[in-house]
């Protein structure tokens, strides 16, 4: 898989995509690549106004782009579910779903059901996406659910006594948490998947360290200019840390379960390939705990 590049996406006509957190960074960067290889590409995306300047960006090199703006908060399980009604009574169809969207080191913020910000964006909110568009994946003959953690997930640890953050707070502690918790699920996830013989694949990727908006702290704002000097120093380009979301997307070999990451110096940068962390990090007590606190928190049922 080394050197695997974006020139390797195959022909995506004729798939439909919805992908999350679309407006910038590894959102952008895998909207603009999988339009321009043919896909219908849905861009969910919390503002409209940085949505549409997404997709100027995009039509201005492909004019013929099959790009939409759908608006989404993804700390919002009533957004989430109108976006889906919205989704699911103009399409039929979902060939890939990427759970890409996340907000990291915000402070102390509790979201609109009253959790912690992190775990209701990054998690929560896209296991119940997730659930609630199954009609229209279930009607695809090989669809993929493609969740988007982080190398953060090697230091998370589920606390299941504090997801609203009542009992203290870190930025990093609950970042870490939440991406973590995006591990689980898509493990979780292609584990009962098989179990129940479906044709849909769940696959779990991170795009090492990258240079990316999403350090805005939750504010939807740029990040501050010396963060970003300093954490751009070390950071690959956006376009790099999209290649394992699009290996992910696009890779015919993947049979479900894989966990995709930069192949260079732990796993922070490169090329993309198999990561084998996700074995020692997956805890199949943990995940199972998980998937029914999410289901009791989102009132949804994914299987």
């Amino acid at each position: 898989m080394s050197k695997w590049n974006v020139e390797m996406v195959p022909d995506m006509t004729g798939k439909r995509v919805v992908i999350t957190g679309a407006s910038s960074g590894l959102g952008l960067e895998v909207s603009k690549i999988l339009s321009s290889k043919g896909a219908e590409v849905i861009m969910a995306v919390r503002s409209l106004s940085k949505g549409e300047r997404a997709v100027r960006f995009i039509c201005s090199d492909n004019p013929g782009a099959k790009v939409r703006l759908m608006q989404i908060n993804m700390d919002s399980m009533q957004s989430v579910r109108d976006f889906s009604h919205e989704f699911l009574s103009i399409y039929d169809t979902l060939d890939i779903l990427i759970n890409n969207a996340g907000v990291m080191f915000p402070p102390f913020t509790i979201s609109a059901d009253n959790l912690e910000l992190q775990f209701a964006t990054n998690h929560l909110g896209h296991f119940a996406l997730t659930g609630l568009l199954m009609p229209a994946l279930r009607r695809s003959p090989a669809a993929r659910v493609v969740t988007v953690s982080s190398i953060a997930a090697r230091m998370g640890k589920m606390d299941f006594d504090n997801l609203d953050g009542s009992k203290g707070y870190s930025s990093a502690k609950f970042y870490s948490q939440s991406k973590y918790a995006n591990l689980l699920f898509g493990k979780e996830f292609d584990r009962r998947l098989k179990l129940n013989n479906s044709t849909i694949k769940s696959i779990i990727c991170h795009p090492g360290v990258s240079a990316t908006n999403l350090a805005s702290r939750g504010s939807g704002k740029e990040s501050g200019t010396l963060f970003k000097f300093f954490f751009n120093m070390i950071a690959q380009p956006a376009h790099m840390g999209a290649l394992p979301l699009l290996y992910s997307v696009s890779n015919p070999d993947l049979k479900g379960g894989e966990y995709i990451g930069p192949g260079g110096f732990q796993n922070m940068w490169g090329y993309p390939t198999m990561s084998t962390s996700d074995d020692s990090l997956f805890k199949k007590d943990v995940a199972e705990q998980l998937w029914t606190v999410s289901e009791k928190l989102s009132g949804v049922n994914i299987i």
